[in-house]
């Protein structure tokens, strides 16, 4: 049996809120040198290389990558033979997340949503955002923390779709909505794509295929070919980074799916904008080893 510290998660809450905002996981990086390879058009080039450069110097100098802390999400995966109090870990993560805020500091970007009031530790009325899920994996914690901006967040987008319209909906939907956000995404983007379940679920799997590393794959292979042909329409859409023009309007497109009704197809996106940050840790007996 492990026992899961809250000390421990209050900890790593803090440092991993502070190293999702300070260095881009290396998938991503891989991702913007391979957009820059491809790129045919010069202006698109251009900024390309300054967003590598902007990289580069955010951990030369151990700065923020952009000012938007964004949203604090926080995703926990608890394996079997872990002993854990559910209330007191929710607790630790915002702790964390509020000292991370005042002692580093950090801008806090969260608002009450009608009195607009900042409290500054990046918390508020049910975030930071929590999710906890269950694997099969013993003794096994894992802490992922993902800032989400709001130039990617602000372009969300649902559909409830029905059977009738079929696939072709659903690559619709999502073409409009890349083509509707432009450059309010900060392109290039990740564009999470949801599709089945129910409204709140469907949203959901898109954020989740939104924060999903560059290069991972949709586990079912209808899905799986569905992010192959969305990543290339959409890359012929001529939006280009920062939506000034070029072949590189997203690293990916990914897309997450869970069975639905039959009289439904509901389908979502969420967008990552291109710094597309997270930090994650896996715990043990020896400790927190920190990844992405």
């Amino acid at each position: 049996m492990f026992q899961l510290s809250p000390n421990l998660i209050e900890e790593a809450a803090k440092e991993l809120y502070i190293r999702a905002l300070k260095a881009l996981p290396p998938d991503i990086k891989s991702g913007f040198q391979a957009l820059s390879e491809r790129e045919t058009n010069g202006t698109a080039k251009g900024i390309l290389s300054t967003m590598i450069r902007n990289i580069s110097v955010a951990e030369e100098t151990d700065n923020l990558l952009c000012q938007d802390t964004g949203i604090p999400i926080y995703n926990v995966w608890i394996g079997r033979d872990v002993v854990f109090d559910g209330a007191a870990i929710k607790s630790a993560i915002r702790k964390g997340c509020e000292r991370a805020t005042r002692e580093y500091p950090l801008r806090s970007s969260v608002v009450h949503p009608i009195t607009r009031k900042n409290e500054h530790t990046s918390c508020g009325l049910e975030v930071p955002v929590i999710h906890f899920d269950f694997v099969d994996t013993p003794e096994y914690v894992r802490l992922e923390m993902v800032p989400k901006g709001s130039g990617s967040e602000n372009n969300s987008y649902l559909r409830m779709a029905i059977p009738a319209e079929g696939l072709a909906a659903v690559k619709t939907f999502v073409i409009d909505s890349v083509i509707a956000s432009g450059g309010k995404t900060c392109p290039p983007t990740i564009v999470g794509v949801g599709v089945g379940g129910t409204s709140d679920l469907c949203v959901a799997l898109a954020k989740k295929a939104a924060t999903r590393a560059l290069g991972s794959v949709c586990a079912d292979a209808e899905g799986a070919a569905l992010e192959r042909e969305l990543t290339n329409a959409v890359n012929h859409l001529g939006i280009g980074p920062q939506g000034l023009g070029g072949d590189g309007t997203a690293f990916a497109v990914h897309v997450e799916m869970a069975a639905t009704h039959i009289t439904m197809n509901p389908v979502a996106v969420n967008m990552q904008c291109h710094s597309a940050r997270r930090a994650s840790a896996e715990f043990s007996a020896d400790g927190i080893h920190y990844g992405y």
